[in-house]
């Protein structure tokens, strides 16, 4: 039952073949059977996780008509507010803190009946790429319990693709939805920016933020795409337009005539062998399907990765003034005669991660007196090219694609001591965050090196989500022809897995 793709459940529970009693068991015993390895959950809400399920069933039976996800299991990243559920964004400053209110997102979710589990791991306030910033230790890649998950959705991403959820949602500042994605074979989207409400969202970059959904095949991700998106008036950041409709898209899958652009600079050097081989073999997979290959060139995107570490930084130092120990979440120093000053000091030492303590340095830094011109400043003019880029390559082709990530997942602390190796795993995918546009990771394949899983970024103009899961749909249908089942049938199975 586990393995089976969120539709597959949705049509089993429509039929009557199961309940969502059953299917959250079944889920919430594979948990408890494989979590202590992947560690992919923070917080596993069993009670309420079974309550919503009843509770679906009992509106299933009463023939009243629901989503076509109702009564499906799904893991939240930690970043989302849930009302009474802790709610940590993977930091120790909120250790403990339970919100008094739901995200949109989450308001979205339990009206359309989707059955919340628990929330999952991240690198603490989405900043990271690996998962190993979280306060409450890393998350394992279900591949390889050596390497990480990527990051900062690792949890949601290990939870799906080690068969703890059907579905998950995570959140993308530079790539946290669609690298870890590809790093543990599964499919990530990240929706145009203002599709989803922030409202909720625990900011990191406010302008780059962006929930997004996880599942094992493109189709899955449509579903939960449809039910999460849509126009919020407590985001003021919202789109205000029709949901695009993804769910089609990913049923159609056709891209006969389609123009795909390959984006220069997004490829060769500096990408793994195992990579780029998958890479260029879904072109031509793109290609037999009768779709155009052509090369796109973005001359801008060199300095996309330079910008976006002074641009989000920035953002961060400013969004998390707010956690000043005078509120709510973690406080230490306060002894007799202690100043407001030194509460706060030693509040934010203890409860801020090493990470987390070097971006508010960084983007403090570069919004100070005298310096905001020459760093910031000059940022937000690199990302006005990177966005002038893609507007010309869109001229030119319906989508563009790329590897999702240079290589494949690296050893657990292999490059927790080196930020800057760390950050380069993003280069593919920080473009998209800073033109605001969608994008899309889903599998092509296992790397020959290290038979470990590669994405394959597609990417469409903002507003056009549509277009990602129609060209996803079909390269997913291919190769899925090519390997005779999922790519997740190849991962090894976890020990004492039910």
């Amino acid at each position: 039952m586990i393995h089976q793709s969120a539709a597959q459940m949705a049509d089993a529970l429509a039929k009557g073949e199961t309940t969502s009693v059953e299917l959250t068991q079944a889920h919430l015993d594979r948990i408890a059977a494989v979590d202590g390895q992947v560690k992919a959950f923070l917080h596993v809400d069993t009670e309420g996780a079974l309550a919503q399920a009843k509770d679906v069933d009992a509106r299933r039976k009463s023939g009243e008509k629901l989503s076509p996800i109702a009564g499906v299991p799904l893991a939240l990243k930690d970043v989302l507010a849930q009302k009474g559920v802790p709610t940590t964004a993977g930091s120790k400053i909120l250790q403990g803190w339970r919100p008094p209110y739901d995200s949109t997102v989450v308001s979205k979710l339990k009206s359309a009946g989707v059955v919340i589990m628990g929330k999952t791991n991240m690198d603490e306030f989405a900043m990271g790429s690996s998962t190993e910033n979280s306060g409450y230790g890393p998350t394992f890649n279900p591949w390889d319990l050596t390497r990480t998950p990527g990051g900062s959705s690792g949890g949601s991403a290990a939870a799906v693709s080690s068969f703890e959820a059907p579905l998950a949602i995570g959140s993308d500042t530079g790539g946290s939805i669609r690298q870890p994605a590809a790093l543990t074979g599964i499919v990530g989207v990240r929706p145009t920016y203002g599709a989803v409400s922030r409202y909720g969202l625990i900011a990191y970059s406010s302008s780059l933020d962006q929930a997004g959904p996880f599942g094992r095949t493109v189709l899955d991700t449509a579903l939960l795409h449809e039910v999460m998106a849509g126009h919020d008036v407590r985001d003021a950041t919202s789109i205000n337009a029709p949901v695009p409709a993804v769910v089609n898209a990913a049923k159609s899958g056709d891209v006969k005539g389609m123009k795909i652009g390959v984006i220069k600079q997004l490829q060769g050097e500096g990408y793994q062998k195992g990579v780029q081989t998958r890479f260029d073999d879904s072109l031509h997979v793109l290609a037999s399907l009768g779709a155009e290959i052509v090369e796109v060139d973005c001359p801008s995107f060199e300095y996309a990765l330079a910008a976006y570490y002074l641009i989000a930084p920035s953002e961060c130092s400013s969004n998390l003034a707010r956690f000043d120990a005078m509120r709510y979440g973690l406080r230490t120093g306060d002894v007799d005669g202690a100043s407001a000053e030194a509460v706060m000091s030693s509040t934010r030492d203890a409860g801020f991660g090493r990470e987390v303590k070097r971006r508010i340095i960084l983007g403090t830094y570069a919004l100070s007196s005298g310096y905001y011109d020459a760093y910031y400043g000059s940022a937000q003019k690199i990302r006005t090219l990177i966005i002038q880029d893609y507007a010309k390559a869109f001229t030119k082709a319906d989508v563009l694609v790329s590897p999702t990530a240079p290589t494949t997942a690296y050893k657990i602390g292999e490059k927790v001591d080196d930020p800057m190796a760390m950050y380069l795993g993003d280069v593919a995918t920080i473009p998209v965050n800073l033109a605001g546009i969608c994008g899309m990771s889903l599998p092509a394949g296992l790397a020959d090196e290290d038979n470990l899983p590669v994405g394959f970024q597609i990417m469409a103009p903002a507003m056009q989500d549509q277009r990602l899961y129609q060209a996803g749909a079909a390269l997913e249908a291919a190769l899925l022809s090519k390997w005779g089942a999922p790519i997740l049938s190849k991962a090894p199975e976890l020990k004492g897995a039910k």
